[in-house]
């Protein structure tokens, strides 16, 4: 169900925790696991609890507590917005309803093709730069326009 890859990785987290306390490498194979397959379904879950002997309700405790795991497929860019205060006073609802209107779907949906994917986001520290959204948890764009978004999301290929 995993890679050997993967499967290496999380035995090298395990490493840092007592083997009594293996659920403490839970954030950290769920990680590894969406990187390898984009998103965690409910075996997937399963499959990670049984690897750590853990139950699997602890596993999916974690993975649905955390808004960076993600439980259903995403589309190939996933753009979120931070619609927290600083980026609200700087007007990220006119980005917001950009993004809306060009992309045709609004937060937890994804387009008909699957190219993206619009989240909303909490505070992601760059409170001097707002308003502002990141893509794929990589790249954090800042001062955004609608225009700028244009430009951004022509860019994507």
């Amino acid at each position: 169900m995993l890679s050997a890859e993967s499967l290496a990785r999380i035995d090298r987290e395990l490493t840092k925790y007592p083997a009594d306390h293996r659920q403490a490498a839970i954030i950290a194979a769920l990680h590894i696991v969406q990187e390898e397959k984009g998103w965690l379904s409910q075996d997937i879950i399963a499959y990670v609890a049984d690897y750590l002997g853990i139950p699997a309700i602890a596993a999916l405790e974690v993975a649905t507590f955390y808004s960076m795991f993600q439980l259903e497929p995403l589309g190939k860019y996933k753009i979120t917005v931070c619609t927290n205060i600083s980026c609200m006073l700087r007007d990220c609802d006119v980005i917001v309803d950009h993004l809306n209107k060009r992309l045709g779907i609004g937060f937890n949906e994804t387009t008909p093709d699957g190219k993206f994917t619009l989240k909303e986001g909490e505070c992601m520290g760059t409170c001097g730069g707002a308003p502002l959204f990141h893509i794929n948890n990589t790249k954090m764009y800042e001062y955004l326009t609608p225009e700028k978004v244009d430009e951004i999301l022509d860019g994507l290929k």
